[in-house]
Order: structure tokens, then C-alpha cells, then sequence
């Protein structure tokens, strides 16, 4: 069983930027969320949440998430959720991916995502601009992270 849902790390990250005066919108948050599942995968040899990721044209999504915020479009999220409480362990986990990755843009994020393998085999060969709903697997994940911290 996971330690949190991907809503509850959605709501931490948007509580964290802010506190800093920062903003994320859902094209951003999105690569965060996903981050924070395959580097929890790669260092805990578990899943942070078990809702699914998605290999979308722009890169990983959780569908319910992207719901959610999919009213605000390439805008800035407003909505201010009440921020999760978790174990010192995931919020230093979360924050460290914040710090590392909650500076770039979207399109950097979707840049990268493009070019590492969990979100490319998901994709299965797919022309770029093709809709799927093909699951990024937490195997591939954690398989490219761990080799990742490793090196």
C-alpha cells in the first residue's frame, strides 16, 4: 500500500510554492507529481501513491489530477488546498524534488520527460502528437531512477 495519493503530494507541492510566492500551473505539476512517484520508486523500492500515470502527448499525467486543475489550462493554479501532513521522510522527499526540479519550466520538464525511457516506453513507438492512455509502469520507473541515483 502507498503512503500517500498523488492529490495529497499535488497539494503539498502547491502548498510549498505558496509559501515560497511561487505558482506551478498543470502542465508543471504534473512532471512534479511524477517525479516525486519514480525517485520515491528508485530510493524507497516502494510507490509514494498507486493512481496511475499516463504517457500523454506532453508528457506523464494522473488523469483524476489533471481533471482536477484542467480549468485553469496554462494558467497559474490559484486554488489553495489544506496542506497534508506527512512523515519527515516524504517531505524531505517531496521537497528534494521540488528543489530540483520545481524551478524549470514546463516546457524543460517536457523536454526532459521525452527523453528518459519510462515515459518513452509507455508511449510504445507512438508518433509524437498521438493521444494515449498507455501507463507509464512503476517497474520501468524505478529501473531507470535507481540505475540514475547510481550513476
Amino acid at each position: 500500500m502507498a503512503v500517500t495519493t498523488a492529490n495529497q503530494v499535488a497539494d503539498y507541492m502547491l502548498c510549498y510554492v505558496f509559501d515560497r510566492g511561487l505558482y506551478l500551473t498543470n502542465l508543471v505539476l504534473q512532471k512534479l507529481v511524477y517525479y516525486a512517484q519514480a525517485w520515491f520508486l528508485a530510493l524507497y523500492d516502494e510507490p509514494l501513491f498507486d493512481d496511475p500515470l499516463e504517457a500523454w502527448v506532453h508528457g506523464p499525467v494522473q488523469p483524476e489530477l489533471y481533471q482536477r486543475f484542467k480549468g485553469y489550462r496554462w494558467e497559474p493554479i490559484t486554488e489553495r488546498p489544506d496542506c497534508p501532513t506527512f512523515s519527515d521522510e516524504v517531505k524531505a522527499h517531496i521537497d528534494e524534488v521540488m528543489s530540483v526540479y520545481g524551478a524549470l519550466t514546463g516546457y524543460d520538464l517536457e523536454r526532459i520527460v521525452h527523453s528518459e525511457y519510462p515515459w518513452r516506453n509507455a508511449r510504445d513507438g507512438l508518433p509524437p502528437d498521438e493521444p494515449s492512455n498507455n501507463k507509464i509502469l512503476h517497474e520501468d520507473m524505478k529501473a531507470f531512477y535507481a540505475q540514475m541515483a547510481e550513476g
